[in-house]
């Protein structure tokens, strides 16, 4: 897969996006971490996310996308690998 630059970041991201946004509200931890661990096979490396997608859903603040990706990305011991 050809990567592509980030902006200035220095980073570089695959050319499609996976959007996170049902993360710990309609997919639970296990699903969303089989998806993530699929995204990694499949040679992606770059997950959408926004702090605010389950807002709106009684009983959540906010954030439960990140949260679930920073968990799988601690137990996977990815974070600092593309």
């Amino acid at each position: 897969m050809q990567l592509r630059h980030l902006g200035r970041s220095g980073l570089q991201v695959a050319p499609l996006c996976l959007g996170g946004n049902v993360f710990g509200w309609t997919a639970d931890e296990s699903a969303s971490f089989a998806v993530l661990d699929a995204l990694i096979e499949a040679g992606l490396n770059f997950i959408d996310t926004a702090d605010v997608y389950s807002v709106w859903v009684p009983g959540h603040r906010g954030g439960e996308s990140e949260t679930v990706i920073g968990q799988w990305l601690k137990r996977s011991g990815r974070r600092d690998r593309s």
